[in-house]
């Protein structure tokens, strides 16, 4: 996997400067087929909370082969979740160029079930090792600035709900495996739709 620096963070963002245009897409209450045919154009940042997971870490009867830190971990509606997500972004033909995520186990499990499989290791998304205790002002700017990043394809950030709550307070109730979806239009990016994790399968 990937690993990204402070550094390099910053030179993305100097890098990327051409947004996609998507006609008769207005920023705001995107859902259903209107929802889908912005994202298949492309120029969205997706935010995902991780998919369910138990707050205690596994035991040696229940814990993954590859959890060998042993971390938090799906469990097993987390597991059929990210799977059924990951499915129902390739039925919907909805690209992803790029996917950031936070290092932990439960994360990188979230982005595996989905389908990713080399996404980019972000320390910002993480936890800091301290699990659902708060995130620090770094954390959130990195997620504050990615949404405002000019991106000609869809981009993928997976973290969790302390990180979001403090880049955007607004957002206090994101439930397991949500996505918000953000578009930066007129210099400010704006939410346009939430998706329940068990919504997108649902989805025409």
């Amino acid at each position: 996997m990937r690993s990204i620096t402070p550094a390099g963070v910053c030179l993305l963002f100097i890098l990327i400067g051409i947004a996609a245009v998507v006609p008769g897409v207005r920023a705001q209450g995107l859902s259903g087929s209107v929802l889908v045919n912005a994202l298949q154009h492309g120029g969205y940042v997706i935010v995902m909370r991780h998919a369910s997971s138990p707050r205690d870490v596994p035991d040696a009867r229940t814990v993954q082969p590859d959890n060998t830190a042993r971390e938090r971990q799906l469990d097993q509606a987390g597991r059929d979740s990210a799977r059924a997500m990951g499915e129902a972004l390739q039925r919907l033909r909805i690209p992803v160029s790029e996917v950031f995520t936070s290092p932990t186990y439960r994360a990188r499990e979230t982005v595996r079930l989905l389908g990713f499989t080399t996404p980019t290791l972000v320390e910002e998304l993480g936890d800091g090792g301290q699990s659902m205790r708060g995130a620090s002002s770094p954390q959130a700017l990195w997620l504050q600035r990615i949404v405002n990043t000019i991106t000609a394809g869809n981009w993928l950030v997976v973290t969790h709900q302390p990180n979001i709550v403090a880049a955007f307070p607004q957002l206090s109730n994101v439930a397991d495996g949500e996505s918000v979806v953000f578009r930066r239009e007129a210099g400010t990016a704006s939410v346009v739709a939430r998706v329940k994790i068990d919504d997108w399968p649902r989805l025409p």
